[in-house]
Formats: structure tokens, C-alpha cells, sequence
């Protein structure tokens, strides 16, 4: 498995060169769908909120203000637009912050929820990733998913098959749902798409580690770094 240091070198490198063109490429692709997701969850007041792999900020305008969120991203030139966006529409229910998302800085059961979009295919292990989430994440609280997974169609799974070296080139993997959901105390709930021609899933579930104490919103904070804001 590839070092922390690794992996920071290497995700930094690819955001930095994504990070120009980020915006203008995929806030249509991602944003609708992101945003549709988001809104359905019909987030209540005062929830935490923690959502890895941020980025610039695309699914920011569809938190409520009456929610705390912290968007987490290892890449400093997309979270610097992330900020920029923050600063532009006065938004003071967000903060960024520079992390890792296989190494996260708060402690447990520091959020309600944990928002994972177009992430897992791009860190090197998928299940220290969901370790770390659902460490951070209060017992019966909500795990969002949004990731092309491998099709259970045999021709469509080919086709993932064929392409991979490619996307392994731009850092992206190809995994399937139990890649990622096996072996960690997530509950599934449901699994869908917003449309039938959509190559990207949707997986809603509940966190069912052991009950814990919950810490208070004052403690959700990383313990070596402090939000921007």
C-alpha cells in the first residue's frame, strides 16, 4: 500500500493540474446530480457536516446555512477556489481545510453527516477511506456515496475492464459498491441513480458502529489544523 507521503504527492499533483479546468469542466456533469442529493437529505439544523475530497467546492451552494460543514481536500489549489467561493457568497456555515482523507483530524463521532462525491475511485485504499468516515461519524448517522462503480453487467464490466489503464493514468480506479461498503459498519439503505442513463450511483446508508458518546460541535475541529475561513 502506498504511504501517506505517496499519495499526497501524487493526488496533489493531478488536482493541481485538474484545478485550472475543474470548474469549467465538471460543474455540469457533477453539480445537478451532487446538489439533487444533497437537498433530498433534508439536513436539520445545527448538523455537522463533513464532506471528503471537496474540492473546489462544486456542492456548496446546496448545504443549508443552518448546517456546519467542513469540506476536506488534500489538493491546496482546489481548496483555495473552494475558499474563494466561501469569501464570494458570505457563506459562514462552511470552512475548508487541507487533509488527508485516509488520515482525518477530528475526533470520533464528530459529524451527523459524511459526504463522499467522486472520491473513493481516486484514493489508493477505499477502505481506509470508509474506516476514517465512518470513524468521524456518529453512530446512526448518514454516509453519501456518489461514485462510477463497476456495472454488474457482464459487457459493461468488460468495458470498465478495458478502459482502466486509463483512468489509472489520470488517478482514478474502477471498483465495484462491495469494494467499498464490505467489511465496514454501514448500513445500506438505498442505492439508485437519477437517471437510467447515468453512469454514476448514488448509496445512502447509516453508520451502525457500537453506540459512543458524541462530541459537540465546538470539538469538530482537526486536531493538528484549523479551518480557513
Amino acid at each position: 500500500m502506498a504511504s501517506l507521503e505517496e499519495v499526497q504527492a501524487h493526488e496533489s499533483k493531478l488536482y493541481y493540474e485538474l484545478s485550472h479546468l475543474y470548474d469549467r469542466v465538471f460543474t455540469r456533469v457533477f453539480s445537478p446530480r451532487i446538489e439533487q442529493v444533497i437537498r433530498s437529505l433534508n439536513i436539520e439544523p445545527g448538523a455537522r457536516v463533513i464532506e471528503v475530497g471537496a474540492g473546489t467546492g462544486l456542492s456548496f451552494a446546496a448545504y443549508p446555512a443552518h448546517s456546519q460543514v467542513i469540506g476536506i481536500d488534500l489538493a491546496p489549489e482546489m481548496l483555495e477556489k473552494a475558499q474563494e467561493k466561501i469569501d464570494r457568497n458570505g457563506w459562514r456555515h462552511l470552512k475548508v481545510v487541507e487533509m488527508n482523507a485516509l488520515d482525518l483530524k477530528f475526533p470520533d463521532n464528530s459529524f451527523d453527516y459524511a459526504m463522499a462525491f467522486h472520491v473513493v475511485s481516486v484514493v489508493p485504499d477505499a477502505g481506509r477511506l470508509m474506516e476514517e468516515v465512518l470513524r468521524v461519524t456518529r453512530p446512526g448517522g448518514t454516509v453519501v456515496i456518489i461514485n462510477h462503480f463497476r456495472s454488474r453487467n457482464r459487457l459493461l464490466a468488460a468495458l470498465d475492464t478495458l478502459v482502466e489503464p486509463i483512468w489509472r493514468r489520470l488517478g482514478w480506479h474502477t471498483l465495484a459498491i462491495e469494494d467499498v461498503v464490505a467489511g465496514v459498519p454501514l448500513a445500506v439503505e438505498r442505492t439508485y441513480k437519477t437517471s437510467s442513463r447515468s453512469l454514476f450511483t448514488i448509496v445512502v446508508g447509516k453508520n451502525r458502529k457500537p453506540d459512543q458518546p458524541a462530541v459537540d460541535a465546538a470539538s469538530a475541529e482537526p486536531a493538528r489544523q484549523r479551518a480557513a475561513v
